[in-house]
């Protein structure tokens, strides 16, 4: 929420929670349909953040292949709508609002443009 009240103020609009592609069966936190952007915010622990994560003790072996099959899954995500002709930014939940917005933002202003124009 923080990072899309941020976007938000700063005039950006979006789609929030939604299947970029219909034919993918994923959604995106953030949307922005006409660019053909997709921004994922991704937990420290379900998407085993390199910096963050940290492997519980209990059923060890059971995480590992859980949160291995959670990036496995990302990773297919962002191949298939690459593919589909979409760009995707991902955010780890870790980043500052106001940085995640700023990086959302600069990207949104480079894909508008090198956007043809009408």
């Amino acid at each position: 929420m923080a990072i899309r009240r941020r976007l938000h103020a700063r005039g950006y609009r979006y789609r929030v929670g939604i299947r970029p592609v219909r034919a993918i069966p994923r959604r995106a936190d953030i949307v922005f349909p006409r660019l053909r952007l997709a921004v994922f915010v991704d937990g420290c622990f379900w998407h085993g953040c390199p910096d963050h994560m940290t492997w519980p003790r209990a059923n060890g072996q059971w995480w590992r292949e859980k949160i291995g099959k959670t990036r496995r899954r990302d990773e297919d995500t962002t191949r298939r709508l690459n593919d589909a002709g979409w760009s995707v930014l991902r955010v780890w939940e870790h980043e500052h609002p106001d940085d995640a917005a700023g990086r959302i933002a600069a990207q949104v202003d480079r894909i508008r443009e090198c956007a043809p124009t009408r």
